[in-house]
């Protein structure tokens, strides 16, 4: 953690909605004048879309039937806190783009599913804000989540999750039924080990629940809308958490617990409003008080040196 260089991770499996998230905090910092450095997920990714497939199936010719993006052998999970360090101490890092269709790459004269060379972060942001699989996470030899000042969670109930990803998979990437389903149960051991501990380390999780029947979601024709839907909102800490505020402005809301709001899944975008916006504002409020002291340090420090040389002479 920084109070210099803040970061914010947002967290989240393949379909959970993360990307509609990092847009509402887009939103927030446009609307509060902040520079941020964006950083996806997906740029951490040892292998291109080519390479990974290859990987996969010297894996399944290993007997490896595990191996998935959401695991240590396809991430640079080393290179990732790498760049969260780097960036908290003095705001710097090395960072790529994963391209992921033709409108991304065709700017950059690459094929979609390959990488941009490794570059230095633009200098002088005020945070870095991070959208992806393991914005939380860790192993062994790596601790990312120690590193964000603010960790967000965004986790549909596993059988929403299954059907986002069924129906976005077969609509957009031309997937049969099948080859989802395959690949749903290749992720598992790495959802279980990497993705689902992450949630136990955040600071803010939601939580999308259908109010309508998901219980076999293989055969599902529609995905449940917001308005089917109901959100749970869990604070790890609800320390100076403006519970009856919040109450009073997200309406048709209640508590289930002393740190958990529920509310209409259609007032997600409102509910990140309220309750994010406060959290960055203090943020950036510590990084000012942070940097000016570091500055009038250094002033004061150059007037201590003039005033020696004066003395010496």
């Amino acid at each position: 953690m920084s109070v210099k260089h803040p970061i914010v991770a947002v967290t989240g499996s393949s379909g959970a909605g993360t990307t509609s998230v990092m847009r509402t905090f887009q939103q927030i910092f446009r609307r509060e004048g902040v520079n941020a450095a964006y950083v996806e997920g997906d740029s951490f990714h040892r292998y291109d879309r080519a390479e990974m497939k290859v990987a996969m199936a010297e894996a399944l010719e290993r007997g490896d039937h595990t191996m998935s993006h959401f695991g240590t052998e396809a991430n640079l999970f080393e290179e990732l806190e790498e760049l969260f360090r780097s960036y908290g101490e003095d705001g710097t890092g090395r960072v790529r783009k994963y391209l992921h269709d033709d409108v991304e790459a065709e700017p950059f004269g690459q094929p979609p599913g390959t990488f941009t060379p490794w570059e230095d972060l633009v200098g002088d942001t005020d945070l870095l804000f991070y959208e992806g699989l393991h914005g939380g996470v860790v192993t062994g030899e790596v601790d990312v989540a120690r590193h964000a000042d603010l960790l967000v969670g965004v986790v549909p109930v596993m059988n929403l999750e299954w059907i986002q990803k069924l129906h976005r998979d077969k609509a957009t990437r031309g997937y049969s039924t099948e080859a989802v389903t395959e690949t749903i149960l290749r992720r598992m051991h790495d959802y279980i080990h990497y993705i689902t501990p992450q949630f136990s380390r955040t600071h803010v999780n939601f939580q999308r629940v259908p109010m309508v029947d998901t219980s076999n979601p293989f055969v599902a024709r529609t995905i449940p809308t917001a308005d089917e839907s109901m959100l749970v909102i869990r604070f790890a800490n609800p320390k100076g958490i403006d519970f009856p505020y919040l109450l009073s402005m997200l309406h048709d809301s209640f508590m289930s617990r002393p740190n958990t709001i529920v509310c209409p899944g259609g007032k997600m975008d409102l509910a990140m409003q309220l309750i994010f916006t406060p959290m960055i504002e203090r943020i950036l409020e510590r990084r000012r008080r942070a940097v000016a002291a570091h500055w009038e340090g250094v002033r004061l420090g150059a007037g201590g040196e003039a005033a020696a040389t004066v003395v010496a002479h």
